[in-house]
């Protein structure tokens, strides 16, 4: 049946053989979500009330942990509605809405690790002037310039979706919408929604790792030139929870691409795995990383906590 992409909604999908078990699954799903959500709402209201914490790679962290959060409430309501009640259908407007943020918000994480990457750049290779070039005015411009960046080069590529005629099955392969998934459904000329992507890829997440790499090694190259030990050991220190992040996230995206690439044969139960790793690893383990490794966060929710604690 051919339909026009404004007008036909589309049926998601769960886990393929396992739909017995999807209200188990859906448990889990809940419990991820749920730890999301406290995890980077207690670094969001942390940074907020902690006025310690107002200084800018904590401002950085703050755009990250709000980012991690519009991912998630992205696709939790289709996926806890897909696995939790059987509930599949998705108006298309509504579908590509949900791709057009899904991709977007990826795009700005990517941003953001940058963003924090050049703050620690600036905090070790340049710490006398730290606090004159990351002003909060400088702050503010960037953290718009990685919004702008993600939300609008995003836009080229979903716009076609709702013109485009869906002949073949209007059954996603995930419990959201992804442009991938949709223009495997289009009955049109996808050429440029081929192409766009890779293109959009290589210039966002390749070449914001390969800036992030080369800061690091610019980074280690001054900790090296520092001649006492223990100064040495600090300076890194304050690099390990951001290293951790853009190792997850990074290794997310490089392990979906590489599966999506080369694993033709592999189930497709493993496809959807390494979808649902790569959408809810990062916004899980981020604040659980910068909880551990940063003495200012741990010490600051301790308080937090205590003093909520108290007030009851």
């Amino acid at each position: 049946m051919w339909s026009n992409g404004s007008s036909h909604p589309f049926l998601l999908t769960g886990f393929p053989g396992l739909e017995a078990a999807h209200h188990w699954i859906s448990l889990f799903f809940l419990f991820i979500y749920m730890s999301v959500l406290f995890g980077n709402g207690t670094l969001l209201l942390l940074i907020k009330e902690d006025h310690n914490l107002h200084e800018p790679m904590y401002f950085f962290l703050s755009m990250l942990a709000a980012t991690d959060l519009g991912l998630t409430l992205t696709t939790m309501p289709t996926v806890l509605g897909v696995l939790w009640l059987d509930y599949r259908e998705i108006g298309s407007a509504a579908c590509f809405s949900q791709a057009y943020f899904i991709h977007s918000l990826s795009f700005v994480e990517s941003g953001i690790l940058l963003a924090m990457a050049y703050d620690r750049f600036i905090a070790i290779c340049n710490p006398l002037r730290y606090t004159s070039i990351l002003t909060t005015t400088r702050i503010v411009k960037i953290g718009l310039g990685v919004l702008i960046r993600g939300f609008v080069s995003v836009v080229p590529p979903i716009m076609p979706l709702y013109f485009f005629l869906y002949c073949h099955s209007h059954v996603p392969s995930h419990a959201f919408c992804l442009h991938q998934d949709v223009i495997k459904l289009a009955c049109a000329d996808t050429t440029f929604n081929q192409l766009y992507p890779i293109v959009l890829v290589v210039f966002i997440f390749v070449l914001d790792s390969l800036i992030i790499f080369i800061s690091y090694v610019l980074i280690l190259k001054t900790v090296l030139s520092i001649a006492s030990r223990e100064e040495r050991a600090k300076a890194l220190n304050t690099c390990v929870s951001h290293i951790c992040c853009v190792l997850v996230f990074y290794v997310a995206v490089i392990g979906l691409s590489l599966i999506h690439r080369f694993g033709k044969q592999v189930s497709h139960i493993v496809h959807l795995i390494m979808s649902y790793v790569y959408f809810l690893f990062p916004p899980l383990m981020n604040p659980i990383i910068y909880s551990v490794k940063t003495k200012q966060i741990k010490n600051g929710i301790l308080h937090l906590f205590t003093t909520h604690r108290i007030g009851t």
